[in-house]
């Protein structure tokens, strides 16, 4: 164990930028990394403000911060693929290999599965880790670590698109234009949709969204969503529905954006149990499929960065200094319309 500087929760409402120890020996198959950026997830400031998501509860102190990338500084045995020096961003999930979700390809939901910063597991708001080599990705030349920072949420919406089995010119509806809706929206563009329909409440989120070519912003404090879907698909209504928003009143009309034989894909984790209109589903043949995180998603997301067919810049509202994380998190809770991800950089 070695004792470094971190940023702690130390219970609920409760931040600190202080010492703490963390395991940072480099063994067989693993690799030490220097962290240089890391994202603030809305999973991070919920135990921030609940100190809970689900069945997972702060009991003790816990490092924050899971999305991130960095640089190898250290090479355990065994490890062939990676180099002092590489640029990387980390997968935060690591499974039991031999589980049997892991052997039937599916690892991110192996109950056994250890993800930073998820209770008890710390996470990476530090200058140093070590982490499994085979659950870290080099990053090419052309993408920078505060977009390798953003491989970790924009794999979601890798999932997501996945789940979908998207079909080239399907169009697609999102719900919620917050960081994960967005990059669900960019990675059904990439995966072959030729329009999505983006719905939120926040007209400054939509704003930065309709930036991107094929985004068609809907703000449904003004305008009907099922109304604007079936103008723009005559009547048909979406071949993919993704929900991003986590809200249960989403689920109250869903069932009237989808087309016959459609899908809706579920995103969004609602707090409480919602009701689903099972009879409009079975009337319209709708499927629903459910993302968990992500499996073998971080190749492909990283490929699509540096290609330029996804540019996630335009995302990033703001980066705070390693020194000012209570700072970033303040912000975060703020939840400002025009911020949609920020960031804080371990590094110098």
């Amino acid at each position: 164990m070695s004792k470094v500087r971190a940023l702690v929760l130390e219970r609920q409402h409760a931040l600190a930028l202080r010492d703490i120890e963390l395991p940072l020996e480099t063994g067989p198959g693993m690799v030490r990394i220097a962290i240089h950026t890391v994202g603030v997830c809305g999973s991070d400031v919920h135990y921030y403000t609940h100190g809970r998501i689900g069945p997972f509860v702060v009991e003790a102190p816990m490092v924050l911060g899971h999305e991130a990338a960095g640089t190898v500084v250290e090479v355990g045995a065994g490890v062939s693929h990676l180099k002092v020096g590489d640029r990387v961003c980390m997968e935060p999930g690591i499974p039991d290999p031999n589980s049997r979700a892991s052997r039937l390809g599916m690892y991110n939901v192996d109950p056994a599965v250890r993800f930073w910063a998820t209770p008890p597991v710390h996470g990476v708001l530090t200058p140093e880790v070590v982490h499994p080599a085979n659950y870290t990705f080099r990053l090419p030349d052309t993408v920078s670590f505060a977009e390798g920072a953003m491989v970790e949420p924009f794999a979601v919406g890798m999932q997501a698109a996945s789940k979908a089995r998207i079909a080239p010119g399907d169009t697609a509806v999102v719900l919620g234009a917050g960081p994960i809706g967005t990059m669900v929206a960019l990675a059904a563009l990439a995966g072959g949709c030729a329009r999505v329909i983006l719905a939120d409440l926040a007209q400054p989120k939509l704003d930065i969204a309709a930036r991107y070519a094929g985004i068609i912003p809907v703000n449904i404090a003004r305008e009907n969503l099922a109304e604007k879907i079936h103008e723009i698909t005559e009547g048909w209504g979406a071949d993919i529905v993704f929900e991003c928003s986590g809200s249960p009143r989403a689920w109250q009309t869903i069932m009237e954006l989808p087309r016959p034989g459609g899908v809706i894909v579920v995103v969004g984790l609602p707090v409480e149990p919602v009701a689903v209109d099972i009879a409009a589903a079975s009337t319209l043949e709708v499927r629903i499929e459910n993302v968990f995180r992500y499996a073998h998603q971080y190749e492909r997301a990283i490929a699509l960065i540096a290609s330029g067919k996804v540019d996630l810049k335009p995302l990033i509202s703001a980066t705070f200094p390693f020194e000012d994380s209570i700072a970033a998190f303040e912000r975060a809770v703020e939840a400002r319309p025009d911020d949609v991800k920020l960031q804080i950089r371990v590094a110098d």
